[in-house]
């Protein structure tokens, strides 16, 4: 699905050169969880951006599905992120006073896909993470967890090749944390690709493999012993 050869990205700054990424290269299969760690500066959100399409690499290739980025115009780019992937952030980036359903609605409204199925795909999504007892109420009355889980529910809505999630437990206590977890390894159970961007050990025990970035290069790529999973409540 994702294959990157010697990418590297540098930014220049009022005359000064500062390189983020420095000749990385690792390949992601279908299906993969994959959890990105380091330390700040590392250049982890370097590489999720990039691996995104929300930045380009300064130098080296990236090839999604195939298909090698740098080929590829911004407008090309950005129908491939509506079409192909899902973001899940920290801080949820809902609409406050929109109900559950307007925001998990909101990228299919870029797209021509029917009011029907519109209807249908929300709906499909809402339930697929257990809230939709609340999908008519404004996200701004719900609590971190749920705010996150509607957030998951967004991206899915387009059925998406790959899932990316940029610290997505970040703002939430252990308890609403391990859940928005338990969403998400259940997700790669089933076949979505994950791709997981966190500073927190326990968040990335629920991938398959480990890539820890340091000083924008590759310092380990390895894979993880896989959990015992419980089937997770909010899927029926």
């Amino acid at each position: 699905m994702i294959k990157i050869n010697n990418l590297t990205k540098t930014y220049l700054d009022d005359g000064t050169t500062t390189p983020a990424l420095k000749n990385v290269s690792f390949e992601i299969k279908k299906g993969e969880f994959v959890a990105i760690m380091g330390p700040s500066g590392s250049g982890k959100s370097t590489l999720m951006h990039i691996l995104s399409f929300l930045d380009r690499p300064s130098s080296g290739d990236y090839y999604f599905l195939d298909k090698n980025i740098h080929d590829l115009s911004d407008n090309n780019l950005a129908h491939i992120r509506n079409e192909n992937m899902g973001f899940v952030f920290q801080a949820f980036n809902l609409l406050n006073s929109s109900s559950v359903y307007e925001n998990v609605e909101m990228p299919l409204l870029y797209s021509a896909v029917l009011p029907t199925e519109r209807r249908d795909r929300v709906s499909k999504a809402v339930a697929a993470v257990g809230l939709m007892e609340k999908i008519g109420i404004e996200a701004g009355k719900l609590s971190g967890g749920q705010k996150q889980r509607v957030a998951i529910a967004r991206a899915l809505v387009n059925d998406p090749d790959i899932i990316f999630a940029d610290e997505p437990t970040g703002n939430l206590d252990s308890v609403s944390g391990a859940q928005v977890m338990e969403i998400f390894e259940y997700l790669n159970k089933i076949g979505r690709t994950i791709i997981l961007v966190t500073h927190e050990t326990y968040t990335a025990q629920f991938a398959n493999r480990l890539i820890r970035l340091m000083d924008g290069k590759l310092e380990v790529d390895q894979l993880m012993e896989k959990r015992i999973i419980n089937e997770a409540k909010y899927f029926k």
